[in-house]
């Protein structure tokens, strides 16, 4: 028999750029200087493409992109080798250890959306592209500044990191929560949506905070309406594409989603 319910049990965010780091500015950053580290220039919109994957497979993602990759053989007379992508993670990590701390700022509304799934009695789970070893710079900061997860995953917690489902898995094994459709899924990138598609469960796409944008609080507000208005509406386009249940400027506003979600499993 097909395991029903009828309420939500639990949250599950992402980190950079759905609850911390507006912008998910950190890890783009470092990506574009670890390629500049090999004498190969990338700009920050090839860098954000693969945003969401464990890092090493962004790193790859990134090197395999045909431009670089021409500029990759240009300048070193050979395609990008496994040993490269191995070279590029080893400087990333120290380097985005060093910037992680100036970009754990808590995104507006967190903590009060976090209070208010709390008390309804919902369980909150964390997923990341990071490694332990980088959330262990993240986590004390983050909660310092009012969010905190019951638990969190990470991408050497699991066999794969996005857009395999494993993390949400993981997570909602040591939450102890199922079935699948009683938990929601929050996301900044369409490789972390798809990650929640994969698993089953309700997808929720964030826009203004995150990847999508790749703006800080300050810049979005600095945006003309009218461009702003166009970039959210593309990014939206993008996470409608790869299935996104819903679609959100930021987790501030997720509350209203939730009641719908209920109401519908209520009515099924």
């Amino acid at each position: 028999m097909k395991p029903e319910t009828k309420s939500l049990k639990a949250v599950i965010f992402d980190w950079a750029g759905t609850v911390i780091d507006h912008g998910s500015r950190a890890p783009a950053n470092v990506v574009v200087e670890v390629f500049r580290q090999r004498a190969i220039d990338i700009t920050i919109e090839e860098a954000r493409g693969p945003m969401g994957r464990a890092k090493r497979d962004h790193l790859a993602t990134v090197a395999a992109m045909p431009r670089i990759n021409a500029a990759w053989l240009e300048r070193h007379g050979r395609v990008p080798s496994d040993s490269d992508i191995d070279e590029l993670y080893s400087n990333f990590l120290p380097l985005q250890k060093t910037t992680l701390a100036q970009h754990c700022d808590v995104i507006p509304g967190i903590p009060e959306t976090v209070a208010e799934c709390r008390r309804r009695g919902l369980k909150i789970g964390g997923t990341t592209g990071y490694t332990q070893e980088l959330m262990d710079v993240v986590m004390p900061l983050a909660k310092a500044n009012g969010y905190a997860p019951d638990v969190s995953a990470c991408t050497d917690d699991v066999p794969q990191g996005r857009p395999a489902p494993w993390m949400l898995f993981h997570v909602a094994e040591a939450l102890n929560v199922y079935p699948v459709r009683a938990i929601v899924a929050v996301d900044d990138t369409p490789v972390g949506i798809q990650a929640g598609v994969n698993a089953g469960v309700w997808t929720v796409a964030v826009t203004r905070t995150g990847n999508a944008l790749g703006l800080s609080q300050q810049e979005v507000e600095q945006l003309a309406p009218a461009e702003l208005t166009r970039r959210l509406a593309a990014a939206e386009q993008e996470f409608r594409a790869v299935g996104a249940d819903y679609i959100i400027e930021s987790v501030a506003d997720l509350i209203p989603v939730l009641n719908e979600i209920e109401a519908k499993l209520n009515s099924d």
